[in-house]
């Protein structure tokens, strides 16, 4: 009546082990963190793009350090400095800079990295300070 399962089963039992690799929580929180900063520095270049500030040269370096020490001393990938494509947007750049850093130091706060923490912390109060306080508490 019943056809036999010739396949199989999709769901795994407790103790055979699995055929996909698992991270640890500490991984997810290496790569979510490696992502975040990422990002920043893609917003810092971007922002770096519009004029030449030492300050964003510099923050632009130390997330480049953080990255390359999360990823295992591969540098990250960096377009060079582009031209605006588009009206120049700073104090739009600066809100998602801040953001992003916010989110970074959530998550290093969370992994216990000091430096990483450290760092995220600055470029927010760097980024706030680059904005209107309205603008900042509009968001």
């Amino acid at each position: 009546m019943y056809e036999p399962i010739r396949t199989k089963s999709v769901h795994a039992m407790a103790d055979t082990p699995s055929d996909f690799p698992h991270r640890s929580r500490e991984e997810e929180l290496d790569i979510q963190l490696a992502g975040h900063l990422a990002a920043l520095l893609a917003v810092t270049d971007e922002l770096r793009g519009l004029g030449p500030s030492t300050e964003l040269d510099v923050a632009a370096e130390r997330l480049s350090e953080q990255l390359t020490r999360l990823r295992g001393g591969r540098p990250p990938v960096r377009a060079s400095i582009p031209a605006a494509r588009h009206e120049p947007q700073p104090a739009a750049l600066h809100q998602r800079a801040h953001a992003l850093a916010g989110r970074a130091l959530v998550v290093a706060a969370s992994r216990a990295d000091t430096a990483a923490a450290i760092l995220a912390a600055e470029q927010m109060d760097a980024h706030a300070a680059a904005l209107d306080p309205r603008e900042l508490a509009a968001r």
